[in-house]
């Protein structure tokens, strides 16, 4: 791991000032532009000299000998870690709107995340990115057995995000003359029993079930249910959903200049679209799914591993319900982004959507 860099006050007020004019204008800052904040107290020699050492040290650039500085990815890094307090105000005010448009009472979980997502974007400007709850977090709501051909039983699990999952199975033999009412009750019957001790487990948690309390009368289904549900934890465990909601697109390749150009756009595209798999993948660290420590992780131009992502900055931070880690909650935009912004926004979020899911 890398040392931090260690600067003066003044090096941070100027460093500070030159990423904040550079955030606001999108133009190299010179020492002059930042003489206003600084008068009558520091001269522009110092300031000169004070940028000179900061970009000796790596943290600011010229784009041309000419021109004014620019901010490198390190000197974003130490803005980050060391120079900004998130916005409370926006914290506040995202908090507000969420709470007033959104009805976690009348909505579906997605439909939930999908008007989260429409709020952060359009509060901060940038690319939005929402990860659905993770499969193998979600929590069964309701359970149904029904017979879809003479001897095959289909079970339907549906889960508190309102997703849908099914698997078909043989009946154990019946006599020939068996009532189809009869079975058809013993079906209802037993599908309530499920729904009873399934609600509100996980998935993953089907294997506490107490078999034995289906009683005589269910036992030639037991094992058959037992095998059934385990598969479909199997599936859900083996196949990590990675669906992701993105909105925002329009807004930051109408009004930020780093996506101006075509190459630019074709960029940011190729990222949401062929990418995608692999974003959602940044967003959301599945070997750490069960860390219930929310905090945001900002990870700023180099440091992205994927080539399109170099010259953005991914605000990220993990939604929870109650102590699990269900999915994440995301920002994308360039690096000369308003973090101050972008971090309370994130935070906040977060944290509503995991006070909603819990």
């Amino acid at each position: 791991m890398v040392n931090p860099i260690l600067l003066s006050r003044r090096q941070q007020q100027v460093l500070r000032a030159t990423i904040r004019q550079y955030i606001a204008t999108a133009r190299p800052v010179g020492s002059e532009a930042l003489l206003e904040e600084f008068q009558p107290r520091v001269s522009s020699a110092t300031i000169r000299n004070v940028m000179g050492f900061l970009e000796k040290e790596g943290l600011l650039f010229q784009p041309h000998t000419s021109a004014g500085r620019v901010p490198s990815d390190s000197g974003y890094r130490v803005y980050v870690d060391q120079l900004v307090t998130p916005s409370e105000k926006i914290g506040r005010q995202v908090d507000q709107m969420l709470s007033h448009q959104l009805d976690p009472e009348g909505w579906t979980v997605e439909a939930i995340l999908q008007g989260a997502a429409q709020i952060l974007a359009t509060l901060s400007g940038y690319i939005a990115l929402v990860t659905m709850p993770q499969v193998n977090a979600a929590l069964v709501r309701h359970v149904q057995l029904v017979q879809t051909d003479p001897g095959r039983l289909m079970l339907i699990v549906v889960l508190d995000s309102y997703e849908t999952h099914s698997t078909l199975f043989d009946l154990p033999p019946r006599p020939v003359d068996a009532d189809a009412e009869l079975l058809d009750g013993e079906l209802q019957i037993l599908s309530n029993f499920l729904t009873t001790h399934l609600k509100g487990r996980s998935l993953k948690d089907i294997t506490t079930l107490d078999w034995s309390e289906l009683g005589r009368k269910f036992d030639h289904y037991a094992d058959l249910l037992r095998v059934s549900l385990l598969e479909l934890n199997r599936r859900s465990q083996g196949a990590v959903s990675s669906r992701m909601i993105v909105t925002g697109v329009a807004e930051v390749l109408k009004h930020q200049p780093e996506f101006s150009e075509l190459q630019q756009v074709q960029t940011i595209m190729e990222l949401l679209e062929v990418e995608r798999d692999r974003l959602w993948s940044l967003i959301v660290d599945v070997t750490d799914l069960e860390n219930c420590d929310r905090r945001v992780t900002v990870r700023i131009g180099s440091e992205n591993p994927l080539e399109p992502m170099k010259g953005c900055t991914l605000v990220s931070a993990t939604y929870q319900r109650g102590d699990t880690t269900v999915g994440s909650v995301g920002m994308l935009g360039p690096t000369r982004m308003m973090y101050e912004n972008a971090i309370a926004l994130v935070d906040s979020t977060a944290g509503y959507l995991s006070d909603v899911l819990s």
